[in-house]
C-alpha cells in the first residue's frame, strides 16, 4: 500500500477546503476594522469604570477579530485591553472590552 493514498489525499483536499474560508473571513475581518480609536477609547473606559477624558490610547493592532490596545490613565496606569468584533463581519458592532491593568 503507497504511502500517500487516495483517501488520503481526499481527506487533505477536504481538510484544504474547509480551512480557506476560515482564514478568508480572519483577513476580511482584520482589514475591514471600523474601530476608531476614540471609539476603542470610549469602550475601554466604560469596562474601566473611567471617563473617557482620563484615558489616552498608547498602541493598538488588529490581529483577525481583535483589537488590541494598551491605554494610559491620568493617574499613570496601565491597561492591556481586547475588543473581540468592530469589523464588517460583525456589522461594526463589538463585544465589551476584556481589560487589564499591565
Amino acid at each position: 500500500m503507497p504511502f500517500f493514498s487516495i483517501s488520503r489525499a481526499l481527506t487533505l483536499g477536504a481538510s484544504l477546503i474547509c480551512l480557506l474560508p476560515l482564514v478568508a473571513c480572519s483577513s476580511l475581518a482584520e482589514k475591514s476594522n471600523m474601530l476608531s480609536d476614540e471609539r476603542v477609547i470610549a469602550e475601554s473606559a466604560g469596562a474601566l469604570g473611567l471617563a473617557p477624558a482620563e484615558l489616552s490610547l498608547q498602541s493598538r493592532h488588529t490581529s483577525g477579530t481583535n483589537t488590541y490596545a494598551v491605554l494610559r490613565s491620568r493617574a499613570g496606569k496601565e491597561y492591556s485591553c481586547t475588543i473581540n468584533g468592530g469589523n464588517l463581519l460583525s456589522f461594526g458592532m463589538s463585544n465589551p472590552p476584556s481589560c487589564q491593568r499591565k
